[in-house]
């Protein structure tokens, strides 16, 4: 008589990735979440905002760059943090079209809010992993960055 054994279900790469992709949307939504009914600001427009507290006002074109999105989209986020009063935009004398984006000190205290609020939230869900575990995720988390990294810029220089 044939024994059958269990199906395993092996960690590939794929499979592997895939969860992780589907954990970190959950982590980011419940990041988002928090941080909106805490603080009524998304984690795209905490990004934004943060970008202008590092660097100080930028150009409009300036703050896409450093954000990595595409200008169009950054206009859209900008305009409505003017409208709440978190940034202000100033023409440039020569250039109409230029714009210069600061952040307020509205923007300022909403900004530390909602970094409370991610906060909070990231403390909760990986406040239950010993130091070790935090330490081994780091390294991983890493390891997948470098690799991300280089198969970007391997992409990059084929193309």
């Amino acid at each position: 008589m044939e024994q059958h054994e269990a199906p395993t279900t092996a960690s590939t790469p794929e499979r592997v990735g895939l969860s992780f992709l589907t954990l970190a949307h959950s982590l980011r939504e419940q990041v988002d979440q928090h941080m909106m009914a805490t603080a009524g600001l998304s984690l795209s427009r905490t990004k934004v905002l943060q970008a202008l507290a590092g660097r100080g006002a930028l150009h409009q074109a300036e703050l896409a760059t450093a954000l990595g999105q595409a200008p169009r989209s950054v206009t859209q986020i900008v305009e409505g943090l003017e409208r709440l009063g978190l940034v202000s935009r100033t023409g440039h004398p020569e250039d109409r079209r230029r714009k210069t984006v600061a952040l307020t000190n509205t923007g300022r205290t909403t900004l530390a809010a909602a970094e409370e609020a991610g906060t909070r939230v990231l403390r909760q869900l990986f406040g239950s992993l010993a130091p070790r575990q935090l330490a081994d995720l780091d390294a991983l988390l890493t390891l997948v960055r470098t690799t991300l990294v280089r198969t970007t810029l391997a992409g990059d220089e084929a193309g």
